[in-house]
C-alpha cells in the first residue's frame, strides 16, 4: 500500500480545516491553505452564488435550497451574525456546491469577489401592524451598504433584491450602481416571484388545479395595492365572477399580511420567501447558461409604463434581463388596479431614489 508523505497528510488535513472553518484560516491568514484551493473534489462545473443575509428567516432556507441547486458550484453566505453556525449545518449537505462563510462586514468583500449571482434578503421582517414600508428606515440602509460592495467586487454579477419595501430598496441599488459608474439595468431585479407563487396556489385551488400547471401573470410591484394579478391572462384561460376577482386579487395583494398575522409576531413569510426566491434565482441562472425562454416575472428597470421601475414579465439570458414584455390586453377592473398601483409606486420609487442621494 502506498503511503502518502507526511506534507500531503497535512495539505489534506488542512484542507478539511479549511472547509470546516473557513472565516478561521482567512482571519487569521492561514499560510497552509488559500481558500481559492479550498474546493471539494469533483466540484461541478457552474456558478458562483452569494447570499447576503444568509443566517436570517429567509437566509437560511434559502442557503438550504440553493446548496440543492445543481447549477450552483460555489455558495458563499455572508451575514452580520451567526453565518459560521448556518455554513457548518449546510456544508454538510452531499450535493456538489462548496459552502463557505464570511461574517461581518469586513468580510463583506471577499464574499463577493467573483460571484455570478448575488441574492439579497437581508434587513428586518414585518411583525403584525406594520406595512412593508415600515421596514424603510433600517433596510434602505442596509441595501445601500451591500451594493456599494457589489458595485466594488463583482459590478458583473446578477442582483436579486429581496430586502422589503422592494419598490424602494431597487432604486436605492440602481442609485448605488450608477454612482460608482457599474450600473446595467439588465442585471438589477427585484424579487416579486412570491407574488406568482401565491397567484398560481390560490387560483388553482378555486379552480381545483395543480399550482403548477398555472401561470398568473403579477405586476406593478410588490407591497399591497402595488401587486396586481392579471388574473384575465391566466394560463390555461379560463374566466371568474367579478367576486372571485375582487377576492383573489385581494388575498394575493394581502398574503404577506395574511403570514404575519399568522405568526403573531414571530416573524413574516420566510418559507414560501425563500422558495419563491429559489426558484426565480434558478430562472436567472438557467439564462446566464444559455437557456432559451426562460420567462419570470420581476421588477426591474422598465419602459414599459412612465415610472423608472415596473414588474411585468422578463426574459432572462445571460446579461440577465434581455426582453422586457408589454403588459398585454387588460380588462376595465386591472386597468383601474394598474392606475391605483402606479400611484403608490411613484411614491415608493421616490423615496429610495431621495434616499440613495442623500
Amino acid at each position: 500500500m502506498q503511503q502518502h508523505g507526511g506534507g500531503d497528510a497535512s495539505q489534506r488535513i488542512a484542507r478539511i480545516s479549511a472547509h470546516l472553518n473557513p472565516n478561521k484560516s482567512q482571519m487569521e491568514g492561514s499560510p497552509s491553505l488559500e481558500r481559492s484551493t479550498c474546493r471539494a473534489k469533483g466540484g461541478s462545473p457552474g456558478f458562483k452564488v452569494a447570499i447576503l443575509g444568509a443566517a436570517g428567516g429567509i437566509g437560511q432556507p434559502l442557503s438550504m435550497l440553493m446548496k440543492m441547486n445543481p447549477l450552483v458550484s460555489v455558495l458563499h453566505l455572508y451575514d452580520v451574525a451567526n453565518t459560521p453556525g448556518v455554513t457548518s449545518d449546510i456544508s454538510h449537505m452531499d450535493t456538489s456546491a462548496v459552502v463557505r462563510g464570511f461574517l461581518g462586514p469586513q468580510q463583506l468583500e471577499n464574499a463577493l469577489t467573483g460571484m455570478d449571482l448575488v441574492i439579497i434578503p437581508a434587513g428586518v421582517p414585518r411583525k403584525p401592524g406594520m406595512t412593508r414600508d415600515d421596514l424603510f428606515n433600517i433596510n434602505a440602509g442596509i441595501v445601500k451598504t451591500l451594493c456599494e460592495g457589489i458595485a466594488k467586487c463583482c459590478p458583473k454579477a446578477i442582483v436579486n433584491v429581496i430586502s422589503n419595501p422592494v419598490n424602494s430598496t431597487v432604486p436605492i441599488a440602481a442609485e448605488v450602481f450608477k454612482k460608482a459608474g457599474t450600473y446595467d439595468p439588465r442585471r438589477l431585479l427585484g424579487v416579486t416571484m412570491l407574488d406568482v407563487v401565491r397567484a398560481n396556489t390560490f387560483v388553482a385551488e378555486i379552480l381545483g388545479h395543480d399550482p403548477r400547471e398555472v401561470d398568473v401573470p403579477v405586476v406593478g410591484g410588490h407591497a399591497g395595492v402595488t401587486i396586481l394579478p392579471l388574473l384575465s391572462q391566466i394560463k390555461p384561460p379560463c374566466s371568474f365572477t367579478s367576486e372571485e376577482i375582487a377576492h383573489l386579487t385581494s388575498r394575493i395583494q394581502n398574503g404577506g399580511t395574511e403570514v404575519v398575522e399568522a405568526k403573531a409576531g414571530a416573524g413574516s413569510a420566510t418559507l414560501s420567501m425563500a422558495y419563491a426566491a429559489v426558484k426565480f434565482a434558478d430562472a436567472c441562472l438557467r439564462g446566464l447558461r444559455g437557456d432559451a425562454d426562460v420567462i419570470r416575472c420581476a421588477f426591474v428597470p422598465s419602459v414599459v409604463t412612465e415610472l423608472p421601475f415596473f414588474a411585468s414579465k422578463v426574459r432572462l439570458g445571460r446579461n440577465g434581463v434581455e426582453e422586457i414584455y408589454p403588459l398585454g390586453p387588460v380588462n376595465e377592473f386591472e386597468r383601474a388596479g394598474l392606475e391605483k398601483a402606479k400611484k403608490e409606486l411613484a411614491a415608493s420609487i421616490e423615496k429610495g431614489i431621495s434616499f440613495a442621494n442623500k
